[in-house]
C-alpha cells in the first residue's frame, strides 16, 4: 500500500493542528510526547516535528509534505511545493508578524539605526536577509527563547514573532518595524508532488483542511417562512451566497437555509423571528467547500 508521510508542527500549533485535522475528518491519536502519532487513514503516516526544521525535511524527501509557517520555509531557504495556505494559529486567525522591537526609551527608530548594533532573534536567517536588503550591518545572535528579556542587557534590539503584540508591551518593548507577515503553509516535496498518486492525495487533504477552515465561526440557519414574510426575511440574511429557498408541502410556506457568521446570529435571530420566521434552527458546521 502506498503511503504519504506528513509532518505536523510540534509546539504551539500542535493542538490547533490536531483540531483542524479532526474537523477535516482525520482523527489523530497518540501521546502528546509521541513523535509518531497515528491517524485513521491507512494511506497516511504522521511525524511530529518542530516547525523550524520542517521545510528542510520536506525538501530533502524525508517527508512527503509538512505544515509550518511561511517564515520558517523562508528562513531555511527551502525549495518546496506550495500546496495551500492555512491561516490559523493558537490564538487568532490572523497572520503572525516578525517585528523589530526595542525598549521604550531606545533611540532606535528604524532599520537604519541598527548599524553596528546587536540583535537577538530565533529567526537568524530572516533577520540577516532583511538587514542585507536594507544595507545595514549588525550582529545577529540566535536566541534560544525568552527573547523579550534579552534587551537591553544582552542586545540592543530583538526580532520576535507576535500575533497581538501584547507580550512585547508587557515587557515594555516598542515595535519599530514589521519584517514580514507569516501564516501557516501546507507544502510538499517536489518529487512527491510529481507523483500522481501522492499529488492527488495531497490535493484531497488540502481541500478538506481548507473546507474545515472555511467553516470556522460559521453556522447554518434553517427556518420556515410564509410567502408574505419572505422578502423581509431575505433582506435580513447575510450569506455566502443567496439563501436557499424551497417550497414546503403547505401552500404559501417556504424553507429557507443560509450560512452566516456565528457572530451575527445573536443579533439576527430576534430580527428574523420578528419578521415572521418560524422554527429557526442553528447548526454548527465542520466544512464549507468554496
Amino acid at each position: 500500500m502506498k503511503k504519504l508521510i506528513i509532518g505536523l508542527p510540534k509546539g504551539s500549533l500542535q493542538d490547533s493542528t490536531y483540531a483542524l485535522f479532526a474537523k477535516a475528518g482525520f482523527n489523530i491519536s497518540g501521546s502528546s510526547r509521541s513523535y509518531f502519532p497515528s491517524v485513521d487513514d491507512k494511506e497516511i503516516e504522521l511525524r511530529l516535528l518542530r516547525p523550524q526544521e520542517m521545510s528542510r525535511y520536506v525538501e530533502n524527501g524525508m517527508l512527503d509534505a509538512g505544515i509550518a509557517g511561511l517564515d520558517w520555509i523562508e528562513a531555511n531557504g527551502s525549495d518546496v511545493q506550495d500546496v495551500c495556505s492555512l491561516v490559523y494559529s493558537k490564538q487568532t486567525k490572523r497572520p503572525v508578524r516578525w517585528v523589530l522591537a526595542v525598549p521604550e526609551n531606545s533611540p532606535i527608530r528604524s532599520v537604519k539605526d541598527l548599524e553596528g548594533k546587536r540583535i537577538a532573534t530565533e529567526g537568524v536567517g530572516i533577520v540577516e536577509r532583511w538587514l542585507a536588503k536594507n544595507g545595514v550591518q549588525a550582529t545577529v545572535e540566535f536566541s534560544w527563547g525568552a527573547t523579550e528579556v534579552k534587551v537591553p542587557e544582552f542586545a540592543d534590539a530583538i526580532v520576535d514573532i507576535t500575533e497581538t503584540g501584547s507580550s512585547l508591551r508587557a515587557h515594555n518593548l516598542r515595535i519599530v518595524e514589521t519584517l514580514m507577515e507569516s501564516y501557516t503553509k501546507f507544502f510538499a516535496n517536489k518529487t512527491a508532488w510529481a507523483d500522481s498518486w501522492k499529488r492527488s492525495k495531497l490535493e484531497k487533504i488540502a481541500l478538506l483542511l481548507s473546507a474545515a477552515l472555511n467553516a470556522t465561526d460559521k453556522v447554518l440557519l434553517k427556518m420556515n417562512v410564509s410567502e408574505k414574510n419572505l422578502p423581509q426575511v431575505k433582506k435580513l440574511l447575510p450569506a455566502l451566497h443567496s439563501p436557499t429557498v424551497s417550497g414546503l408541502s403547505e401552500d404559501g410556506w417556504y424553507a429557507v437555509e443560509t450560512v452566516v457568521n456565528e457572530s451575527v446570529v445573536r443579533e439576527i435571530i430576534p430580527e428574523l423571528k420578528a419578521a415572521g420566521a418560524e422554527g429557526i434552527i442553528e447548526i454548527g458546521l465542520n466544512k464549507v467547500v468554496a
